[in-house]
Parts: structure tokens; C-alpha cells; sequence
């Protein structure tokens, strides 16, 4: 564990974990802050109530070993948006106790993911499923990756193309700090390389360019991981545990 905390920052870590269908584990809610709790609440779904739940949980778990703390003393939190400031709605961090790295947390069905760096970081994990890529394709696609996605005959193949662009979006606008706010159709993440990706979103006050690499996790989900790309071109090595 103490590897992370290295002065090394070209190396990125990621964490996996499996979560149930529910109902959510009171030992996970207990490390829950109250505004954690009253966001799990208000979940319409148990399944995404439960996701949630044990992302937060699963996070603190993770950190606690690396920052030698229990995890009810980590404290999350969020930077302040660099699009326009707000508090509210950047990027998650750990507020206390005091440290440099840089976290990011996504969950989807039955798979939640924890990304730390010692440089902004961003994951995204996504359940494989059934669904029209054709019909989404317009709105989160470029040009160029319509033409490589919809060029594959329509199944799983297709969905997968797909879920590997808008997992590369995700995380490299999550590392950003703005998320799926940003207009996808201008973000080009290259499908057509299964190699580490070199991705720009012109955002100001961030670094110009990303590197995202898709995360060997089981094939029920894809997933994918972004940090700065770095001035002389060389790739992160990135690091992927699974949480138990």
C-alpha cells in the first residue's frame, strides 16, 4: 500500500470491488457522512441506493490504508469546479485528513471503482447491457467515432465499442473536474486503438491533454482510467487491485 504514496507521479492506482443487489450493509452505511446518508436516501432505486452506499464505504476502506487513518477520520469531499468555481460540483477529494493525492469514485450495477494519483485522476466504470447505440450515438459520438461504432454491425460487439468511448469520455472529464456537463460529441477518445489514448477537452485552467486506458475488469463491465498526459509522451503505469 505504501507504494502509492511514492513521489512517483506516473504511476496511477485503481481499485474494483463487487456490490449486491441490496439491501445496503449497515456496516458500510455507518462510515456514511449525514449528507452521504440523506443522499442514499433519496435514491429511488435500491440497487443505486446500494451502489452508492458501498462506493463511499469501499473508498474509505481503500484510503484509510493508504493514509494510516481508520475510515471513519476520512472526510470526502469535493475541489472546487474548475469550469466556474462552484464548490458543489467538482471533483471528489479527500478533505481530511490532509493529503496529495487525488482520488476519483464511480459505481455502476454490481461494480463500484476507486482511481488515486499523486496528479488529477478520473474512472469510469460502466455495467455491460443491452441498449441502442444508434439512438445515443448522435449525442455523445464524434464524426469520427460514429463512423468506427456504427460501422460495426449492430450486438455486443457495437455496445462495446461504444461503452469504450463513453468510458474514456467520462474518465477524462472526471480527471478534468467537469464531467459529463462538457458537450461529448467534441471529446475524440479514438476507438479504434485499444492502446492508451491521448484525448484533449480544451477546458481552461486544466492540462490540454489526458492519457485514458481502458482497465482489464471483468467483461460484465468496462471501464477506463485518465491522468495528465505527460510532456515527453511517455504512458502511466497504472496499477489494478481488486478491493475485497
Amino acid at each position: 500500500m505504501t507504494l502509492i504514496l511514492e513521489t512517483n507521479t506516473a504511476v496511477a492506482h485503481a481499485w474494483w470491488w463487487r456490490t449486491g443487489d441490496g439491501p445496503v450493509a449497515p456496516t458500510d452505511l455507518a462510515l456514511l457522512s449525514n449528507e452521504e446518508r440523506d443522499r442514499a436516501a433519496r435514491f429511488v432505486h435500491q440497487r443505486s441506493a446500494v451502489s452508492f452506499v458501498a462506493a463511499r464505504a469501499a473508498s474509505r476502506r481503500i484510503l484509510s490504508g493508504l493514509l494510516d487513518v481508520a475510515p471513519e477520520e476520512i472526510r470526502l469531499g469535493r475541489r472546487p469546479c474548475p469550469g466556474c468555481g462552484d464548490p458543489l460540483h467538482g471533483p471528489p477529494a479527500v478533505l481530511a485528513p490532509a493529503t496529495p493525492l487525488w482520488i476519483s469514485i464511480s459505481h455502476t450495477h454490481s461494480c463500484g471503482m476507486l482511481a488515486v494519483a499523486r496528479v488529477p485522476v478520473g474512472v469510469d466504470v460502466e455495467a455491460v447491457r443491452d441498449f441502442s447505440v444508434a439512438d445515443l450515438a448522435s449525442s455523445t459520438l464524434t464524426e469520427s467515432e460514429r463512423r468506427v461504432v456504427l460501422g460495426i454491425e449492430e450486438g455486443a460487439a457495437r455496445t462495446r465499442a461504444f461503452l469504450r468511448c463513453w468510458t474514456r469520455k467520462e474518465a477524462v472529464l472526471k480527471a478534468v473536474g467537469v464531467g459529463i456537463a462538457t458537450d461529448l460529441t467534441i471529446v475524440e477518445t479514438r476507438p479504434e486503438h485499444s492502446g492508451p489514448a491521448v484525448v484533449a477537452t480544451g477546458v481552461p485552467g486544466t492540462p490540454s491533454s489526458w492519457v485514458v486506458t481502458d482497465l482489464a475488469v471483468p467483461d460484465t463491465w468496462a471501464a477506463a482510467l485518465s491522468v495528465p498526459a505527460d510532456a515527453d509522451g511517455s504512458r502511466p503505469e497504472i496499477r489494478l487491485h481488486q478491493h475485497v
